[in-house]
């Protein structure tokens, strides 16, 4: 990524807020890299170099400044949609990819080979895929000793790192202190305890419309594993046989609040990386706004809703459930159904939190593949679906990663489609929200067509609207949800 050094230290030189997360400024006399927003006097321009990422600045030698807190940076968002192989393969990160594996397997994963994806990852991050691992590594770490009260044990395994001595030598490395010196508030450390419970914030890039994200949520909330009351999302989550549950709510700051409660610390990241992906916190919504702004039928609903993110899922197989039972039937009726296969085959949870309604953890998908079809039927669905239902489960057996990011959305709509029971509306959907697809489009939504003839005045046929999303391209999954928003 090229960075202009001129704009960049116009930039930082007013402190200019919309570029915070698009770049980081290394200080070379100082061996400190900042924020574009950091209080601190702004050095000469001599004296300072530009990086696109916390990760490109960290393999340089420089190390965090502890005023502006580059861990609490947004994202960087605003090359999502000119590289989305980039993209793919940091999901897969962010998902624990390189924790047990190798950079070539990862590269493998997105379709392509290890030096192809490394040229890659220079271009359009400055960095190399496992310093991009590493640093998000250290800075959730940074993060949890300045917002929490954890013991530092518990927070080197929280952030993964193998053992509190490889932590304290990373820190030491990076800040040449124990990470104890970097908590300035004074007070006893608090334990997670036997549940695990973690706060912290989750920042975004602003504007966010939290108002349609809850909308969303709540109108598909399944009851016992997910609740929206008072402006709060909570639901179950299950992992690797572990249960837990996560609460999400706004907060000062451009930030949403995560409670985490989770009796495995170390699977904290994920956990994290889950919930980034549910409320599409690495968004860039002014490039996106530009983009689809141009077109006169959409430039009102973007303006309405300034910030609308496209909902992620929390699992794959999750949301291929959700996409199967709404086939032909209402959202509400959908729902409904989903909420009979859960207390059905969902395990209970061994924890509940009888105020926030949560009793179950949805159901894993061997649970479901065993069971006869003619059982799942008696749900209330036709034989035919609960056959896609069955079959779908066992797909998901056979290939936990078949709702991964990891090809082209043109492959992942092909490979989707070949499943019993998916077509093209349930792919592109899937695409949308689970493979966290940007240009996912499915045109022939009825409801995107109604609200298209809403805003233009005409309604169009599938085609029609395909070929007028062309204009909307990489942004075709924002597009959608807008046009939902209104339908």
């Amino acid at each position: 990524m090229d960075l202009d050094h001129d704009a960049c230290y116009r930039a930082i030189s007013v402190r200019d807020a919309r570029f915070d997360g698009r770049f980081f400024t290394g200080v070379k006399t100082t061996g400190i890299y900042c924020r574009s927003i950091c209080p601190a006097r702004t050095p000469r321009s001599e004296n300072v170099t530009f990086f696109p990422s916390a990760a490109a600045a960290q393999e340089a030698g420089f190390r965090p400044c502890l005023r502006c807190r580059p861990e609490t940076a947004p994202d960087l968002g605003a090359w999502r949609g000119t590289s989305n192989t980039v993209s793919r393969a940091l999901s897969l990160i962010e998902m624990g990819a390189l924790d047990d594996s190798d950079v070539d397997t990862l590269a493998g994963r997105v379709g392509i080979g290890q030096r192809q994806l490394r040229r890659l990852f220079d271009q359009h991050l400055g960095a190399s895929p496992i310093a991009v691992a590493q640093t998000r590594r250290v800075l959730l770490g940074k993060q949890l000793v300045h917002e929490t009260r954890l013991p530092m044990t518990e927070i080197a395994m929280a952030a993964g790192f193998g053992s509190l001595r490889r932590f304290n030598e990373t820190f030491a490395a990076l800040f040449g202190r124990p990470p104890t010196a970097l908590r300035r508030a004074a007070g006893p450390d608090v334990s997670a305890g036997g549940r695990g419970e973690v706060s912290l914030l989750l920042r975004y890039r602003p504007p966010y419309h939290w108002p349609a994200m809850l909308d969303f949520l709540a109108a598909r909330a399944i009851a016992g594993v997910e609740s929206v009351d008072g402006g709060v999302y909570r639901r179950t989550i299950g992992l690797d046989g572990l249960q837990g549950t996560v609460t999400v709510q706004p907060a000062a700051g451009h930030a949403l609040r995560a409670t985490v409660r989770f009796p495995r610390l170390s699977a904290l990241p994920k956990i994290i990386g889950r919930i980034r992906r549910v409320f599409d916190l690495a968004a860039d919504p002014d490039s996106i706004a530009v983009q689809l702004a141009k077109d006169a039928a959409l430039a009102p609903l973007v303006a309405a809703r300034p910030g609308l993110r496209v909902p992620g899922a929390w699992d794959g197989f999750e949301l291929a459930v959700r996409a199967v039972l709404g086939q032909q039937i209402t959202v509400a009726a959908a729902i409904r159904l989903a909420g009979k296969l859960v207390a059905r085959y969902g395990r209970p949870l061994r924890d509940p939190e009888p105020h926030a309604r949560l009793t179950h953890v949805f159901p894993e998908p061997a649970l479901v593949a065993d069971a006869p079809p003619a059982a799942l039927a008696r749900l209330g669905m036709p034989r035919s679906r609960a056959a896609a239902l069955s079959a779908v489960a066992a797909a998901v057996v056979t290939d936990p990663e078949i709702f991964a990011a990891g090809r082209s959305l043109e492959e992942a709509i092909a490979q989707l489609r070949s499943l019993p029971g998916i077509g093209e509306w349930t792919a592109q959907y899937i695409a949308m929200r689970q493979l966290r697809e940007p240009d996912a489009f499915p045109a022939a939504d009825v409801g995107l067509l109604r609200a298209m003839e809403s805003a233009a005045g005409l309604r169009p046929s599938a085609s029609e609207l395909l070929a007028r999303a062309e204009h909307w391209r990489p942004w075709r999954a924002y597009a959608a949800q807008h046009l939902w928003a209104v339908s």
